[in-house]
């Protein structure tokens, strides 16, 4: 016996109820369901939907669907972590590396000219925290807009705009700003400090712009219903 579709679709409204929001993993859950359930039938007929479903859903333990909902955000941070990081190398290939070493450059030679009053530097680092999580505020704002027009969430969608793992960067500019006390510091510890800075600027312009604006290519090649659903 198979499932029909107000079935399926009681099965997507269960997901939901068990606190699984986003509709690729409601999907992933759904189909194993009702693999699960149409199994469950062959071995006996008598039982009523809720039923197979109860005993199946059993199966998955006091924390219901939570852990299948880790392991696939772990997956996905894995992946969007993994585009971030490619993105990043990129930077440091010909004819990239040039304008990458040469802005580095010019912020080692703005550093050990003005390293007295190191104040620049510290609201530099600062400043670069403001950005980042103004850029965050702005694509969240996005990923609302997406989910009003389909009605649905995607957990690497959710991920690239403004919930990947690269938040967690922000500790370590404000760590940064409130360490420089104007110490004259030895031209290798500015030259550190220009290229961790330039680092973090190229990671924000990844994560804020170059993905984002690359989104639907990722969401597509993650999720073949992603561009049916739009």
């Amino acid at each position: 016996m198979k499932l029909n579709e107000q079935q399926i679709e009681e099965l997507y409204t269960f997901t939901r109820q068990h606190f699984v929001e986003w509709y690729d993993l409601q999907s992933e859950l759904v189909d194993h369901l009702a693999n699960a359930i149409e199994a469950e039938w062959q071995q006996n007929p008598k039982l009523t939907f809720e039923e197979a479903l109860h005993l199946e859903f059993k199966k998955f333990g006091v924390f219901g669907f939570m852990d299948v909902v880790e392991k696939r955000q772990a997956v996905l941070n894995k992946k969007y972590n993994k585009l971030v990081v490619n993105e990043l190398k990129n930077f440091f290939s010909v004819p990239k590396i040039i304008g990458t070493l040469s802005t580095t450059g010019i912020v080692f030679y703005l550093l050990k000219s003005f390293q007295e009053g190191l104040l620049i530097m510290q609201i530099a680092f600062i400043l670069s925290v403001a950005i980042f999580l103004i850029g965050i505020l702005m694509l969240s704002r996005k990923i609302k807009k997406n989910k009003q027009q389909t009605g649905k969430k995607w957990l690497l969608e959710d991920i690239i705009f403004g919930y990947g793992s690269f938040t967690g960067l922000l500790n370590l500019p404000i760590q940064v700003a409130i360490n420089l006390d104007g110490y004259n510091y030895p031209e290798w510890f500015l030259l550190i400090l220009s290229f961790l800075l330039i680092i973090l600027i190229l990671t924000e312009y990844i994560v804020l712009i170059l993905i984002p604006s690359r989104a639907e290519h990722y969401l597509n090649e993650t999720y073949p219903e992603y561009y049916i659903s739009k």
